[in-house]
């Protein structure tokens, strides 16, 4: 059992954190930016809330964060209410939040200079894999850092991998926006042709997902693009947005190109314009091609 911190209770940080507590049977403390959610998450699952990060972090051996972009990753860690500062040394600080390789090298540098352990971690599988402990989390850091946190990570993990230096975490998640956004972008397509063309699309998807089209966006997004359904559930599309300058912000400073990508990037711009910032990013595309 270890004395772990969890700093973010969004709808992934809120049961990540209690996995940890149910599941892996650590000394769980939580932070949260509105404070009643951290006492809400101490009520329901018996853990303990504190008022700062730094207070949260002290004399944890691993601070675990899922907060929004590079900025909050900023405001959580450093300061004198940070996690840093707060942390003992040999500790280990995990970032979970989607965020650019560049921070996460830069924390990795504060980090080290304390003497505590970083890895950029960021996840997927969405709200639904962090419920069910199933997240595949992609890792950036120093080996022996990493084989500190794996078994804490492995709790709500169903593949958790170290795939190079700092940052290199953040990078995969990058590659993973990138396939989610094209790999929509073509559902969306097929699944119009589809229907203008008279098909009966529950039985045209029953053939081609158990073939070379398969993928987990059309096995779980279909029917909601099919039925034009986009609100209440999934990965927002101001998420995806905010993903997607990280992606193309990268991949400006690197040469790669990455014209797809911008594109649907565009088409999320239109449906923020129709009021649909909370839609989801996948299964909302269709409506650009269906609806005037």
């Amino acid at each position: 059992m270890a004395k772990v911190a969890f700093l973010g209770l969004g709808v992934m940080g809120y049961p990540m954190a209690g996995h940890l507590l149910k599941k892996g049977s650590h000394d769980v403390t939580v932070y949260n930016r509105t404070a009643a959610k951290a006492q809400q998450w101490a009520k329901e699952y018996g853990g303990k809330h504190a008022a700062t990060p730094s207070e949260a972090a002290k004399d944890c051996d691993f601070v675990m964060m899922c907060v929004g972009n590079d900025d909050d990753v900023r405001s959580v860690v450093y300061g004198d209410n940070g996690a840093l500062a707060g942390m003992k040394k040999g500790a280990i600080l995990v970032d979970h939040t989607t965020a650019s390789a560049m921070v996460a090298r830069e924390v990795h540098g504060k980090a080290k200079e304390r003497g505590i352990g970083f890895v950029d971690a960021p996840v997927s599988g969405g709200q639904a894999g962090a419920v069910n402990g199933q997240l595949g989390i992609m890792c950036g850091g120093e080996d022996a850092v990493f084989a500190k946190a794996k078994p804490v990570l492995d709790v709500y993990a169903k593949m958790c991998a170290l795939i190079g230096a700092p940052g290199a975490g953040q990078l995969t998640k990058m590659v993973n926006q990138i396939c989610i956004v094209g790999l929509a972008q073509s559902l969306a397509e097929a699944l119009a042709f589809a229907k203008r063309n008279n098909l009966d699309l529950e039985k045209v998807i029953s053939v081609i997902s158990k073939g070379a089209a398969q993928s987990w966006q059309m096995e779980n997004r279909w029917k909601p693009m099919s039925e034009l359904k986009a609100e209440g559930f999934g990965f927002a599309i101001e998420w995806m947005r905010k993903d997607m300058g990280i992606c193309l912000g990268q991949a400006k400073a690197s040469g790669a190109r990455l014209p797809v990508a911008a594109l649907v990037d565009q088409f999320y711009a239109h449906l923020e314009a129709r009021g649909g910032k909370r839609w989801d990013s996948t299964a909302s595309l269709i409506q650009l091609l269906l609806k005037d």
